[in-house]
């Protein structure tokens, strides 16, 4: 009989394979004597090595496979493998107890796991994922066995394992593996990350259903809805494999919109842009028909590194992008450093909520040399194409004045040194921090143009952390303080003859995409993937009528009754 259960759909797909079960080493070490730790210490450090050395021909397939950004996981694995924190402690502990390095490994490992997975933060949970796929390389070297077990696949599957760390992802032979199932994780985890990247259908955070899978078993998983059959019957599997086609032809329709100008059926013409974290995403955003780019994630060229990028490294990169997208707009925004990104190198001192901490644009104005080296590259890139300059997490005017100051003072300083600065280089900000919207008024006297960053906007309006489960509820892009919020910024940026565009998720969440366009959003800035789905949706939508059903979408008290608004109405436009 066919069992079902849910987990989060990660990455979009239907697969249907029989399951390939990867059973993980759960090998503990028992504590052993020994007599000469030198020895001991050579062993272990012998054993470092190697894993170094098979992590950097990781890092290099994944370069190859999946673009530089991508493979940068693996320089922070390497990292981990001098951190003295984690190295050093080990050694200790086989020169003090005398002890073997399997278990001092284990040990010392292990303590690091449970205090990341202690915290509050999901994306530092998330970490002990990296912790152990390190610790785990090693030990397997220790006691001579493989560990990348996943690279022995050699018919196609769907992949089901409690976990899988970035190693395992980076190794999957698609030829044979159809998607991945995991019992646990999240959208923002590794893995899900890496398969978006790979565009292979998965489903993470399963729970104990997925635990029971055993090689063998004939699975279907719906990634887009995150369904999955075990011993589906052959009714089941015929239904499946037409969704399967359906899938791959309403992919091959939407291919049909790639160089159309997003418009809807009454004439009224808005922009669909891309959010990019490095030059390796160009490729995805150029293939699925980007008007722009609405969001560059610039934290990523510091990330995964033991210094400050230089200036003229970033030069190269903004330029790098500016050229590929031939004059389409390029969004850039500058360094966005805090809440749940850290940068070991710059060794900031420890916050009790860094979300509300020293962050972003007030990290900036903190740290003027490293903000006037990325001011200076983005200027001087300005001139090979349509650069947009956006600063994050503005709360006051001041922050906003002293921050132009410091653009305008680099600016004059590169015009004086003969250093060509584009004439038509627009400045805005990111709204995303309450105080910001309800002053949109003020603020859009000083820029050329807003963003609306509804990740943040929505916790900070809903004073829910996005990343703990036991709020997630409250996280809820379409409630009416938020849509609120959200016309105040429209509106105001309207009066002052500014554009408005959204790079939060919300943007291409295809339930919010048609009251958005209602209150008037210029430019809707998403993943590249979605950009596709959402082009079809907005040409079949009239802008005129989803205006006129603001103000009662707006008086409305729930967001579930907003989402069922639009959902009744979108079916009467496709009706």
């Amino acid at each position: 009989m066919t069992k079902r259960f849910t987990g989060i759909a990660a990455s979009p797909g239907i697969a249907m394979a029989k399951a390939y079960r990867l059973h993980q080493d759960h090998y503990v070490p028992a504590p052993d004597k020994v007599t000469d730790t030198d020895i001991e210490t050579a062993r272990f450090r012998q054993a470092v090595e190697a894993a170094k050395q098979e992590l950097e021909q990781i890092r290099m397939m994944t370069e190859q496979k999946m673009g530089a950004s991508k493979a940068e996981i693996f320089e922070a694995h390497l990292l981990l493998l001098e951190d003295p924190d984690l190295i050093d402690a080990i050694i200790e502990q086989i020169v003090n107890e005398s002890i073997n390095a399997e278990y001092a490994l284990h040990e010392v490992a292990g303590g690091f796991i449970d205090t990341l997975l202690s915290m509050d933060n999901e994306l530092l949970r998330e970490r002990a994922a990296d912790v152990r796929d390190v610790s785990g390389r090693v030990m397997s070297l220790l006691r001579g066995v493989s560990y990348a077990a996943v690279s022995a696949i050699n018919e196609p599957c769907v992949l089901v394992s409690e976990d899988l760390t970035p190693s395992d992802t980076a190794q999957l032979n698609l030829d044979y593996v159809l998607g991945f199932i995991t019992v646990v994780g999240s959208r923002t985890s590794h893995s899900a990350i890496m398969a978006r990247s790979l565009e292979i259908p998965a489903i993470v955070g399963a729970g104990a259903a997925a635990a029971d899978i055993e090689t063998g078993t004939m699975i279907v998983m719906d990634a887009i809805l995150g369904t999955v059959l075990v011993d589906p019957s052959e009714t089941e599997l015929e239904t499946f494999q037409a969704r399967k086609v359906a899938y791959e032809e309403r992919k091959g329709e939407l291919r049909k919109l790639l160089d159309q100008p997003t418009v809807t059926q009454d004439g009224h013409r808005v922009e669909l842009a891309s959010n990019i974290g490095s030059v390796e995403d160009l490729q995805k955003v150029l293939a699925n028909g980007a008007e722009g780019i609405g969001l560059f994630r610039t934290e990523f060229l510091y990330m995964g590194r033991s210094t400050i990028p230089s200036e003229e490294e970033q030069f190269q990169v903004y330029k790098h992008v500016l050229e590929r997208m031939n004059n389409k707009p390029v969004v850039i925004r500058t360094l966005d450093i805090g809440g749940d990104k850290e940068l070991p190198y710059m060794k900031l001192p420890a916050e009790s909520n860094p979300f509300l901490g020293l962050r972003a644009v007030r990290l900036c104005l903190d740290q003027q040399e490293m903000f006037r080296t990325q001011l200076r590259a983005l200027l001087r890139a300005s001139s090979y194409g349509q650069l947009k300059i956006m600063f994050p997490m503005i709360a006051v005017t001041g922050e906003l004045r002293e921050a132009k100051r410091l653009l305008q003072e680099e600016k004059e300083k590169l015009i004086g040194e003969g250093v060509p600065v584009s004439d038509k280089l627009e400045v805005g900000i990111m709204i995303e921090v309450p105080a910001a919207a309800l002053a949109a008024d003020f603020l859009a006297k000083e820029v050329d143009f807003f963003s609306i960053g509804t990740n943040d906007l929505i916790q900070y309006t809903m004073a829910a952390d996005r990343m703990n489960e036991n709020v997630a509820y409250l996280y809820q892009p379409c409630h009416p303080s938020i849509l609120r919020l959200i016309r105040m910024v429209i509106q105001a940026a309207e009066k002052e003859g500014k554009w408005v565009g959204m790079c939060g998720e919300m943007a291409g969440d295809e339930t919010a995409i048609p009251i958005l366009l209602g209150l008037g959003l210029h430019e809707f800035s998403m993943s590249a993937s979605s950009i596709l789905p959402a082009r079809a949706l907005i040409k079949g939508l009239s802008h005129q009528e989803w205006a006129g059903y603001t103000e009662e979408i707006l008086a409305m008290s729930t967001q579930e009754s907003i989402h069922a608004f639009v959902k009744q109405k979108t079916r009467s436009d496709l009706a």
